[in-house]
């Protein structure tokens, strides 16, 4: 069927295309009665405003975008990211604002992106994440005049409003609980250090193992099942006084690898390790045992930046946003630490 337009609406209505415009932008120009008409001549037709149309009229596209700069084949197992685009797309909607999703393959390819939607006026803001230590996209942004917000701790973020959790709260309360039952050394498999949130976790774990008078011990690796098993085995390849009696993983996906790898070498747990999952998911209580992991509202976070994107779409003032902390949830795979 052909997409019905202002035209269609004005002869049903028996109006000009003048006033049709008028009902539909809620601007002076026709009586009451004559609005109500059109509005619901409108309805009845399925009219929607055409988006570059709008675009060219008030420079507003009407969507936001998202540029995911990971591997596709760790982001699709990942569910962070479904739960993050869930929480998104659930506040977007209440307004029928589309979501502009697209993977690039490195920092350089997501900032031509920026640059040909914000010239296009393809959308009205951006959602940026996993910053690095040497971002360049806040800048970017800076120098287009463009909204964003970013997901995650407020550092170098410039003047873009950022929507975060204490990563570094949420490795200090994985390391005293671990180390309450005794755990003295403690293994982290990282995400890739490049990325801020990584740093500030590295920093903070290194920190308080190191006040605690414990061993640590860190491993990077990719967020992929594959890295997450194979960092697995080179930890558990130390010798007796030097192989950890727990580990931290940095994500769900490496901790359930992390899991199998160990089981397969014949060490119990949580009998001889103690496996902890960053960021709790279904698949966490898939295994057996069932994983201890830090959780939080994924979804609500998400829904969050949304909120602040949209506000500074608008013109609006917005400051940072501080989500509470990730919480511990303790399930099977964490128990005292083993004697031997």
């Amino acid at each position: 069927m052909k997409r019905p337009t202002m035209a269609d609406i004005a002869r049903r209505a028996g109006v000009t295309k003048a006033a049709v415009s008028f009902a539909l932008n809620d601007r002076p120009g026709v009586s009451a009665p004559t609005r109500r008409r059109i509005l619901a001549i409108a309805e009845e037709l399925g009219w929607q405003p055409n988006s570059a149309a709008r675009a060219l009229s008030d420079g507003r596209a009407g969507a936001f975008g998202l540029v995911i700069d990971r591997p596709a084949r760790t982001l699709g197992l990942e569910p962070f990211f479904m739960q993050l685009v869930s929480g998104i797309q659930d506040e977007l909607i209440t307004d029928a604002t589309p979501l502009v999703f697209t993977m690039a393959e490195d920092q350089a390819a997501e900032i031509a992106l920026y640059r040909s939607w914000w010239a296009r006026r393809r959308v009205d803001g951006v959602f940026l994440v996993d910053l690095r230590t040497d971002d360049a996209r806040v800048a970017v942004l800076e120098e287009l005049g463009m909204p964003g917000v970013v997901i995650g701790a407020p550092v170098g973020t410039g003047r873009l409003p950022a929507v975060w959790s204490d990563d570094g709260v949420a490795v200090r309360t994985v390391v005293d609980h671990l180390a309450g039952l005794g755990h003295r050394r403690i293994a982290r498999v990282s995400g890739p250090s490049a990325l801020r949130h990584t740093m500030i976790r590295t920093e903070a774990f290194s920190a308080h193992v190191r006040e605690l008078g414990l061993q640590g011990r860190i491993v990077e690796a990719d967020y992929s099942g594959e890295r997450g098993a194979a960092a697995t085995r080179e930890l558990l390849a130390a010798g007796a006084g030097e192989r950890p009696t727990a580990i931290l993983y940095d994500n769900d996906v490496m901790a359930v690898s992390g899991l199998t790898a160990a089981q397969a070498l014949g060490v119990r747990v949580p009998a001889d390790l103690s496996v902890v999952a960053w960021d709790d998911s279904a698949l966490c209580e898939l295994v057996n045992p069932p994983l201890t992991a830090l959780s939080r509202d994924i979804a609500a976070y998400g829904a969050h930046a949304a909120r602040r994107l949209r506000e500074a779409a608008g013109g609006r003032e917005v400051g940072d946003l501080q989500d509470p902390a990730p919480r511990l949830t303790v399930r099977g795979s964490v128990g005292p630490a083993s004697t031997s």
